[in-house]
């Protein structure tokens, strides 16, 4: 078989589409290439989707912790604590058990129990309490003066939040916002690892990877290339977040603009 017909029958298996059956024997660098990457398709949906919904929460949950409100303020802190506080295999864990409950009393919740929806639930609650967390540290980082000024112009409310508060919390947040997505995209790889199982072999990257380390008892090919994928898929989020953050940094003087650089930590 030429990698050609490899890439047809594999490119989009994650997805349901082309060769059922996953190959048993006789692997080539060609198939293993190409079935990870088919599963990277998986590690994408997750991250664009959590990362899509979970911006909106994030910002609401800031606003919520920095409130005047109590109640607010409790429950957004509550909420950060949780989802801080909880390593994000557990949370997969729980909540493919909270929806297979939930599936057993009504049969609404069947999707839940899927990894395509009960997933991204879990990934979207994750990135929003990390987000909500970095948000609320710009937006107790935004100069007074900037305030002060808004309320000199009049703006008062929804109009200087809009306008002055919500732009210069991006601003500020947005070199840590960009490794919080980095760090997102990688904990993609725990959604078939941990709760989640993966129906008909169609599992993401790692759950590939993974296969072919057990049958050919060699880690030293799939896992690079695992590697490599999530490489590349990390350039292009700090490419794509680095457009966004010259256009919110374009009306400072250039020395003085805020560079975004990937910083690796040993603990999320």
């Amino acid at each position: 078989m030429s990698c050609w017909e490899t890439l047809a029958d594999y490119g989009l298996r994650s997805l349901g589409i082309g060769e059922r059956l996953l190959p048993r024997d006789n692997f080539t660098l060609c198939q293993q290439v190409v079935l990870i990457g088919s599963g990277l398709i998986w590690n994408i949906y997750f991250g664009i989707l959590a990362l899509a919904t979970g911006f909106f929460l994030a910002t609401a949950v800031a606003v919520g912790k920095a409130s005047r409100n109590p109640v607010a303020r409790r429950l957004s802190r509550w909420f950060i604590f949780i989802f801080r506080g909880s390593p994000l295999f557990i949370q997969f864990f729980f909540g493919y058990f909270l929806f297979l409950a939930l599936k057993q009393v009504s049969p609404l919740f069947d999707a839940f129990s899927a990894a395509w929806l009960g997933a991204l639930i879990v990934l979207f609650l994750n990135t929003a309490a990390y987000s909500g967390e970095i948000f609320h540290g710009a937006l107790l980082s935004i100069p007074k003066g900037d305030i002060e000024a808004a309320d000199a112009y009049g703006l008062s409310g929804w109009s200087r939040f809009r306008r002055i508060t919500w732009p210069t919390m991006l601003r500020l947040a947005w070199p840590a916002y960009t490794n919080e997505a980095i760090f997102l995209f990688h904990a993609t790889t725990l959604v078939f690892f941990s709760g989640f199982p993966a129906w008909q072999q169609r599992g993401d990257a790692l759950y590939y990877a993974n296969y072919f380390a057990d049958k050919t008892f060699n880690p030293f090919v799939p896992y690079p290339i695992l590697a490599g994928y999530f490489i590349v898929l990390t350039l292009v989020v700090i490419s794509l977040f680095g457009l966004v953050n010259r256009r919110l940094n374009r009306h400072l003087p250039r020395e003085t603009r805020r560079r975004l650089s990937f910083k690796p930590t040993l603990l999320r």
